[in-house]
Order: structure tokens, then C-alpha cells, then sequence
């Protein structure tokens, strides 16, 4: 056998060593975890044959406490570029296999280099997590390492779009990465997120609490909204990812992919114009409202189950891809509250940074009232969503269904936030507060002196009311001060927003020239 053959079956065996990550007993460890491997989670998710893997035979540099001896090809990340539905994107997977997956210097050096190749090609990251954290052995090097990451993180933030899949543990300082991240996926049962693990909570609070408890999927889809999904299986996690870069643009410069639609722009759905109650106090489902405008019903929703008061996901008017924002009645009457104003803000400014027009479903009573949401600063929640709505270029359509209360319709893309077209259902309440909360402010004086003259004070206020509803439980006073740019009927709302969409195609608005805004936080 020649020399070259002999260099060419020896690189064959080290690629085939490498592949293995921590070894066949490990990988079986891992599956009896009901885990996938790091590189069969790249198979999954990328089209066939199209990985293209960087720094296979890299090692790690450590002769700490007997690290020399724990040397792995790839040193616990396969890292690389490929194509989902033939798109550009670059992906690195923790390989819990080598050193449970913990970050060393050599380690993050692997995932900047994904991260810069994404950056120059304009093309989305695409991180897979599982991982024992900081590799304690190296030090400061390894957290010299996670804080290049993050720093890319933050340079990478509205330029291109950056997805972090949680299949494992995940904690302390490993965390930031998927928190400045644009979405995280966990998977339910076997991932976890925090920052202090349950034995350091049990030292310092006393606290005794369990890692799903503290940090697992169902407390950050439903309670701290960290999270924007959930997955019962890898295989249904993988998918959600590839169905959420098709409704995204690679980078920045680019518009979300269009898709062949076969749904008529100008079709009717005859079941809105009986949607809303008689009852002006009674709920009905926000989503079968969007499942009747949108291409073929279908909405990809993002964090579907925190803050449910509010809607925000993903859909497509005629092959165009936009971002929908709703009032959901049927949850706390659709108030904002705290975690509805941050998810809506996080959301809006997602969709400006990536060229991707904004749809609003506007029914809103207010803001959610009490010391609990006043403490938890609501004012300065409130206003982030009204800074992204104000901030945002992209096309803005807003149609009012039924009540748009005070500084809720304000936040909710009203005209003066540069909304470029507002449209109102006949149904549309529009004004500072409902008739009965307006008529207890406004009469409060002649209501005193008719009850100490013995007069019936019921059917004064009730008068009162009536006249008030008259004036605003409708939305032509606002369209008589062209707030609203069109009344229009309820059936006709998809083709509204099609056409709206196709007029504000060219549109080009532009911030006063500044390093950035100082966004409430």
C-alpha cells in the first residue's frame, strides 16, 4: 500500500473515530435518555447530504486535573453549514457524549466560527443545547468562551435570525446564549433553563424544589415565557424549527420567503359578520378569527401558552409571510397586562427587524388594574410594546374589531404610532373608557345631587350611557378624524389586508439618525 493511501485510509479512521463523539457506551447512554446524539439531530434537521462540518479533529488544550487524558476529535460540538428546504443555514450541536457536553475554550471557539460564517453569509444560526455548562477544569477560559458567544449574540441581533433548540440541561451562564437568542424551543421532560441549580437554591432560600420545577419547559412556556416552544419528541421539535424558517428571511436585507398561495385573496368568510356577541361584555375565540383571514387557516403561533391574553405568531396573506399580534377575548377579556406587553413588544420588534409587515386584531378593554401589575411595572411594560409599535418600519395594518380602550389602543397600533392603514369593524369602540366607567367619571356630580333630591339616579345614568355608547361604541367619530382610514365588513377583512399588504409592498420609512433608542425596560 503507497504512503498516500495509507494517509487516506488512516484520515478515513479518524473521521469514522471522530463521528463517535464520547465513544459507543456513551451513545447508547444517551439513547437510553430517549436522546438523540448531536449528529443525529443535525441529520434530522438539515436536507440529506447537505452538512458540510468545520473542525472535526479539533482538541481541547486543558492538562488540568487529568483533562490530557480526555481528549475526544470535535471536542463535544459538531459544528458546520448546511440547508433546510435548501436554504443556507450554520448549526452547531452539543455532543453530550464528550465531557456531558461542557464548554471549554476550544469548544466555543468551534460555535464562534459558526456564528461569524453565518454573519458574513448572511444566514441564520441555528444552536442545539445540551450541555453540563462551563467545563470547570479550564476556569476562566471557559467562561472567557461563553462571553465571545454572547458577544456574537448580541452583534448577530437583527441581522440574522438566531434559533436555540434546548434537548438537555442548560444552565448557569450557558443560559445567555438562548436568552439573547430570537427563539427558544425546549423539549418537555428531559430539558432545563436556569441560572442557580436546585442544590444552590436549597443552600441560600431553603427552598427545596426540583430542576422541571425551577427551570423545566412547562415553567418557562407558561410562567416566565423564556421560552417561545415545546416539544414532546426531538423529532416534532426539529420540525417546528424547519416551520419557523419558513415564515423567516435569512438576514436582515432579505424578505421572507413567499409561497405559492391557492387560496383567493377576495374570498368571503360570511362567519365574521356574526362573530362578535350581542353582549359587548361577552368573550369569543380570537383564533377563529385569524383562521378565517389567513392563507388556508393556518398560524404558526409563538408562545402559545404564556400570556394568553395576547396572540402572536406567524401566518401568510396571499404567499406573503407577516406577523399577526391579537387581543384574545376569550382570556381576561384580552387586557394587557405585563407579560402580555413584553411578549407583544419582543415580538413586534422581531418581525421590524426581519422586513416582516405586522397585522394587528385589535379588542382590548385596558390594562390589567391592581398593585400586583403596578409593583411588577406595567407602566414601563406598556411601553415597550408602545416603542416597538412606534418604532417599527415595516407595513402596519391594524383593523379594530371591538373595543380599543384608552392607552390599550394607543399600544395596540393605533394611527399615530405609524400604523400605515387602520381599518374598524361597524362594531368598533373607540374611546378613552366604556360608557358605564366614562358616565361614573363625567356625571358624577349631577348623579349626587339627583339621589339627595330623591330622583332615580338608574335611569339618569343609564340615559347617560346610551348617549355616551351613541357617540363611541361605534368608530366613525375616529374615522371622522381619519384615525381610521376605513369601516369595512367584517367577511371582507382577509381581502382587505391582502390588498393593503400589496399597496405597502414598496414602502420606505426610515428613524432619525442615532446609535439606537433606549428602549423602556
Amino acid at each position: 500500500m503507497s504512503k498516500q493511501l495509507e494517509k487516506i485510509k488512516a484520515l478515513v479512521a479518524k473521521r469514522e473515530q471522530a463521528r463517535l463523539g464520547g465513544g459507543e457506551k456513551a451513545i447508547e447512554k444517551q439513547h437510553a435518555r430517549g436522546k438523540y446524539t448531536a449528529r443525529e439531530r443535525i441529520d434530522m434537521l438539515l436536507d440529506e447530504g447537505s452538512f458540510e462540518e468545520f473542525d472535526m479533529f479539533k482538541l481541547h488544550r486543558c492538562t488540568n486535573f487529568g483533562m490530557e487524558k480526555k481528549q475526544y476529535f470535535g471536542d463535544g460540538v459538531v459544528a458546520g453549514s448546511g440547508t433546510i428546504d435548501g436554504r443556507l443555514v450554520y448549526i452547531f450541536a452539543q455532543d453530550f457524549t464528550v465531557n456531558g457536553g461542557s464548554l471549554s475554550e476550544t469548544m466555543a471557539e468551534k460555535i464562534c466560527k459558526v456564528m461569524d460564517m453565518g454573519m458574513k453569509m448572511g444566514a441564520p444560526v441555528i444552536g442545539i443545547n445540551d450541555s453540563g455548562g462551563a467545563r470547570i477544569q479550564e476556569a476562566v477560559n471557559a467562561l472567557a468562551g461563553y462571553a465571545e458567544i454572547f458577544e456574537r449574540n448580541i452583534l448577530a441581533s437583527g441581522v440574522i435570525p438566531q434559533i436555540s433548540g434546548i434537548f438537555g440541561p442548560c444552565a448557569g451562564g450557558a443560559v445567555y446564549s438562548p436568552a439573547l437568542t430570537d427563539f427558544t424551543l425546549m423539549m418537555e421532560n428531559t430539558s432545563y433553563m436556569f441560572l442557580t441549580g436546585p442544590k444552590v437554591v436549597k443552600t441560600v432560600t431553603g427552598e427545596d424544589i426540583d430542576q422541571e420545577h425551577l427551570g423545566g419547559a412547562s415553567v418557562h412556556s407558561t410562567k416566565s415565557g423564556v421560552t417561545h416552544f415545546t416539544a414532546s419528541t426531538e423529532e416534532e421539535a426539529l420540525e417546528m424549527i424547519k416551520t419557523l424558517l419558513s415564515y423567516i428571511p435569512s438576514n436582515n436585507m432579505e424578505e421572507a420567503p413567499r409561497k405559492e398561495c391557492d387560496d383567493p385573496i377576495d374570498r368571503m368568510e360570511d362567519s365574521l359578520n356574526e362573530i362578535l356577541p350581542d353582549d359587548p361584555n361577552m368573550a369569543y375565540d380570537m383564533y377563529k378569527v385569524i383562521s378565517a383571514i389567513t392563507d388556508n387557516g393556518e398560524f404558526f403561533e409563538v408562545q402559545p401558552k404564556f400570556a394568553k391574553n395576547i396572540i402572536v405568531g406567524f401566518a401568510r396573506f396571499n404567499g406573503q409571510s407577516v406577523g399577526i399580534v391579537a387581543n384574545q377575548p376569550s382570556c381576561y377579556a384580552g387586557v394587557l397586562d405585563v407579560n402580555a406587553s413584553r411578549k407583544g413588544a419582543r415580538f413586534v420588534r422581531f418581525c421590524d427587524a426581519f422586513n416582516i409587515p405586522i397585522v394587528s386584531l385589535v379588542d382590548v378593554p385596558g390594562f390589567l388594574p391592581g398593585t400586583g401589575q403596578e409593583y411588577n411595572a406595567v407602566i414601563l411594560h406598556g411601553a415597550q410594546l408602545l416603542y416597538a409599535y412606534g418604532e417599527a418600519t415595516v407595513p402596519k395594518v391594524t383593523i379594530t374589531l371591538r373595543k380599543s380602550y384608552g392607552g390599550s389602543h394607543i399600544v395596540m397600533g393605533c394611527k399615530q404610532l405609524r400604523t400605515d392603514l387602520n381599518y374598524a369593524w361597524p362594531n368598533a369602540e373607540i374611546a378613552v373608557m366604556g360608557a358605564s366607567g366614562a358616565v361614573a367619571v363625567l356625571c358624577a356630580k349631577e348623579a349626587k345631587a339627583k339621589k339627595e333630591a330623591g330622583e332615580d339616579v338608574k335611569a339618569f345614568l343609564a340615559e347617560k350611557e346610551e348617549e355616551y355608547s351613541e357617540l363611541f361604541a361605534n368608530p366613525y367619530q375616529a374615522a371622522r378624524y381619519g384615525y381610521i382610514d376605513d369601516v369595512i365588513e367584517p367577511r371582507n377583512t382577509r381581502f382587505r389586508i391582502c390588498r393593503a399588504l400589496a399597496q405597502l409592498a414598496t414602502k420606505r420609512q426610515s428613524l432619525p439618525a442615532k446609535k439606537h433608542g433606549n428602549i423602556p425596560m
